[in-house]
C-alpha cells in the first residue's frame, strides 16, 4: 500500500502566473454567497458546472443569436493530449469562467488548468500524481469539472482526483492551499464511516463537487455494476465539508444504518451487506433555502438484487438535505428495488413554475427512463400525480420483486419506454422481417419488464428501452427561467437485460450477473452482453443498422407551467453507416439524430447543442456540427463545424464585449480539446 505521506509528496504544481496571497480565515457562515434573484448565469460568467447552483445551464446572453450563429469562428483551441500518459478520447468536462479566467480539469491524469478566457493562453497548471491509487481508480480520466469558491478576498478551485482525494488550489496561482485538509488535501477514503483500502477501495467521483454557503458537498461513484465482484461493495455516502479548513461537517448514509430513517426498507438486514447507492451525478443547491438535492444511484448490482430484498432506500431516490447539517428534509424514490440500472444520472434542475395560477418553487429531475419528475422543492410534493402501478413479476431464482413502481403522469415521456414489435426497424419489408427474427430471441415488454435468466436459444435477455445509458444521462437538461421551458436531449437505443451465474467466486460472489447464454454446441466466445453501461451492441442490429427505428437522438422541449410537450426534433445528422447503407438505396430517410450523451445550453433565444459521433460533412471533412435551435419552436437556425463530436456540454460567457461559446470535443483518434467560438471582429 502507498503511504499517505508518499501520496501527499507526489503532488506537484507548475505556476505560470502569480497573484495575491491567501486572506485570513473566517467562520463558516461569515459571508454566504448571494444567489441571483433569477436563476441563470450572472455578470456574463459561468461559475458552476451547471451555470448556476440551480443547474439551469441558462445564460441571459444574446449577442450570438439565430441570425449570426452560422458566422461563428474559432476564437481559440486548447488541446489536452499532453496532460497525461495518453490522449483522452472522452473529454466530458464543462469549464468555468470567472473574472476572465477559464478553469477546467483536463487529460487522462485529471490535471487542472487556468486559461485566459479571451485567448486560451495557459496561466497555470496543477498536476497531482497519485501513482497506483490513481491508476486503479474506478472513475479515471479528466472527469466532468471542478468548483470555484470566493469570499471576496481569496478564491479557490476545489476538485476531486481520480483516486478520490479533494484538493483546494489558489485560483490566482494554482498553488495548493496548505491550510485545507492536510497540506491542501482531504483524503475522501478516510472519515467516511466505513473502512476501505486507500489504494484499491472502489470509490471515486467523475462529477464536480458543489460549493454553497461555504460548504463543499461531495458524492461518490463506483465501477459499472453489471458484473460487481462482491455484494458488499464500498458504500457511496455523501458528505459536507468546510470550504476553508476541509473539515467534515456531516455525512448522509445513502444506505441507512440501523435506527436511521429508511433502514426498514432493507429486509433481512441486507443494509449491512450491500454497497454502492452513490450520488455520482451532479448535485444542485437552493442556496436561499439551504437545501442540497442529491440524485442517488441504485445499490449493488445493476440487474440482480436477490441479496438485498426490500425497496432499499435511498437507492434511485431524489433526496433533499439540509445544506448545513446533512439532515434529510424529504425524499422520493423513483424505482423500488432497482434491477434495471435506472440510476438518477443528472443534476436536479431548480426553477419557479406557474401551475394553474400558483407559483411553485420546483425541482425537475430528468432520468434515464425518460420521465421528467417534477416536485415542489421545499416539500417534495409531486406537482402532477405520480401513480403507483402494478408491474410484471420476474422468475429469476432468488430475486425479490417490487409489486408496484411509480409512473409519472405528466409531462409525457420524452423518449420511448419498453420494447414492442412496433419499435423495431421498418425501413423496408426485408429489414423489418429480419428485425423481428432477431427480437424473437428475446423477451419484449413495457418499462419495468424484469431481466430474465438467460437461456439458449431463448429468451437471451429482456429487450428494454431506454438503454442503461438513457434516455437522458449525466449531461441532463436545461431550463429557461424566463419562458419556463425545459429542454433535454435523449437517446433511443435498445439494451438487453440478461442474467447468468458467474463463472466462479473470483468473478463475483453474486448469484447472477449480467450476461447472455451461449450456444452449448459452440466453444465460448465471451459474454455477448458484456457487463456495464453498454447500450446495445452488434447483436441489436440488422445488417449493421440499429434494431430500433429512428430517431436515435432527439431534443425535447416542455412548457413547465402546463407540463405540455412544445416541440421535439431529431438532433444530429443521419450517421454515415445509415445514409450510405446499400439496403437503403432509394429509401428516403429523414434526419435520424445520433446516439450519445449530449447536453444543451440555453440563451436568450437559442438552444445550443453539439452532435454525438463523427460524420462526413458535405465538404468531405470528418467531424460534427454545433447546432442552434429557436428555443420557442425547435427550428434550426444555424450550425458550425467541430473537428470532433461533443463529449462535454457547451457553456457561454461574455468578456470584453464579446460572447464566447466553449465546448469540449473528443472521440476515437481525436484527443480531448476545448474549442471557443465567437463572432468575427
Amino acid at each position: 500500500m502507498i503511504s499517505r505521506r508518499n501520496l501527499l509528496a507526489s503532488a506537484s504544481v507548475t505556476i505560470l502566473a502569480v497573484g495575491a496571497g491567501v486572506g485570513r480565515l473566517n467562520s463558516l457562515m461569515a459571508q454566504p454567497a448571494q444567489a441571483p434573484s433569477v436563476p441563470g448565469t450572472s455578470n456574463g460568467e459561468w461559475r458552476t458546472f451547471g451555470g448556476d447552483l440551480a443547474s439551469t445551464r441558462y445564460a441571459p446572453l444574446d449577442q450570438i443569436n439565430g441570425t449570426n450563429f452560422k458566422d461563428l469562428q474559432v476564437a481559440w483551441r486548447f488541446k489536452t493530449d499532453s496532460y497525461g500518459p495518453r490522449p483522452e478520447i472522452n473529454f466530458e468536462g464543462t469549464p468555468l469562467m470567472v473574472d476572465g479566467v477559464i478553469y477546467s480539469t483536463v487529460g487522462t491524469r485529471r490535471a487542472v488548468v487556468a486559461l485566459d478566457a479571451a485567448s486560451g493562453e495557459v496561466l497555470w497548471t496543477h498536476r497531482h500524481d497519485e501513482g497506483a491509487r490513481g491508476q486503479g481508480a474506478p472513475r479515471r480520466l479528466s472527469g466532468r469539472g471542478l468548483a470555484y469558491w470566493t469570499d471576496g478576498r481569496e478564491s479557490r478551485i476545489i476538485y476531486v482526483t481520480p483516486g478520490y482525494q479533494m484538493l483546494a488550489l489558489d485560483a490566482k496561482t494554482g498553488a495548493v492551499v496548505t491550510s485545507f485538509g492536510t497540506n491542501g488535501i482531504v483524503d475522501l477514503k478516510l472519515d467516511d464511516d466505513q473502512q476501505m483500502d486507500l489504494v484499491t477501495g472502489e470509490v471515486g467521483l467523475h462529477a464536480a463537487p458543489v460549493v454553497a454557503r461555504n460548504v463543499i458537498v461531495v458524492g461518490a461513484a463506483h465501477l459499472p455494476g453489471g458484473v460487481p465482484k462482491r455484494t458488499n461493495n464500498e458504500k457511496g455516502y455523501v458528505r459536507g465539508f468546510d470550504v476553508r479548513s476541509g473539515k467534515r461537517l456531516w455525512i448522509f448514509h445513502t444506505i441507512p444504518w440501523l435506527g436511521e430513517f429508511g433502514n426498514d426498507t432493507w429486509e433481512a438486514e441486507s443494509w449491512a451487506n450491500n454497497g454502492n447507492a452513490g450520488s455520482w451525478g451532479q448535485m444542485s443547491v437552493d442556496e436561499q433555502a439551504g437545501i442540497v438535492y442529491l440524485p442517488v444511484e441504485l445499490p449493488t448490482g445493476d440487474y440482480y438484487g436477490g441479496h438485498r430484498p426490500g425497496n432499499g432506500l435511498f437507492g434511485e431516490t431524489l433526496v433533499a438535505l439540509d445544506l448545513m447539517t446533512g439532515q434529510r428534509k424529504w425524499h422520493y424514490q423513483f424505482v423500488h428495488h432497482g434491477i434495471w440500472d435506472m440510476d438518477i444520472p443528472a443534476a436536479p434542475i431548480l426553477g419557479d413554475i406557474t401551475v394553474n395560477g400558483r407559483t411553485i418553487k420546483a425541482v425537475m429531475q430528468p432520468t434515464k427512463q425518460s420521465w421528467l419528475y417534477v416536485f415542489d422543492r421545499y416539500t417534495g410534493q409531486p406537482v402532477w400525480p405520480i401513480e403507483e402501478r402494478p408491474v410484471p413479476k420476474g422468475e429469476v431464482p432468488g430475486e425479490w420483486y417490487a409489486p408496484t413502481q411509480p409512473y409519472v403522469t405528466r409531462p409525457a415521456p420524452y423518449d420511448r419506454q419498453g420494447v414492442s414489435l412496433d419499435d423495431l426497424i421498418d425501413f423496408t419489408p426485408e429489414l423489418k422481417a429480419q428485425g423481428q427474427a432477431i427480437a424473437a430471441k428475446y423477451k419484449l415488454g413495457p418499462l419495468f419488464t424484469p431481466p430474465v435468466a438467460s437461456k439458449w436459444p431463448a429468451p437471451l435477455a429482456t429487450l428494454m428501452m431506454p438503454s442503461s445509458t438513457g434516455g437522458a444521462n449525466w449531461p441532463g437538461g436545461s431550463y429557461d427561467p424566463e419562458t419556463h421551458m425545459f429542454f433535454v436531449y435523449s437517446s433511443t437505443q435498445i439494451t438487453g437485460l440478461g442474467l447468468i451465474p458467474p463463472k466462479d467466486r473470483t468473478q463475483s460472489d453474486m448469484r447472477y450477473i449480467q450476461g447472455r447464454a451461449s450456444d452449448p454446441n459452440k466453444p465460448p466466445a465471451g459474454d455477448a452482453g458484456g457487463g456495464g453501461e453498454g447500450g446495445g451492441g452488434a447483436e441489436f442490429s440488422v445488417q449493421g443498422l440499429p434494431l430500433v427505428k429512428p430517431p436515435y437522438g432527439r431534443i425535447t422541449a416542455f412548457n413547465m407551467d402546463t407540463g405540455d410537450l412544445v416541440w421535439q426534433i431529431a438532433h444530429g445528422e443521419t450517421p454515415d453507416n445509415i445514409r450510405n447503407h446499400p439496403a437503403l438505396k432509394g429509401v428516403t430517410i429523414p434526419r435520424t439524430g445520433r446516439v450519445g450523451r449530449i447536453g444543451t445550453l440555453v440563451t436568450k433565444s437559442l438552444v445550443i447543442s453539439g452532435e454525438a459521433g463523427f460524420a462526413t460533412q458535405p465538404d468531405g471533412r470528418r467531424g460534427a456540427m454545433l447546432r442552434a435551435y429557436d428555443k420557442k419552436t425547435g427550428q434550426e437556425l444555424g450550425a458550425v463545424y467541430m473537428p470532433a463530436p461533443e463529449t462535454g456540454t457547451p457553456m457561454t460567457y461574455m468578456l470584453n464585449g464579446k460572447q464566447y461559446i466553449v465546448i469540449a470535443v473528443s472521440g476515437a483518434g481525436f484527443g480531448g480539446e476545448l474549442i471557443a467560438y465567437k463572432l468575427p471582429g
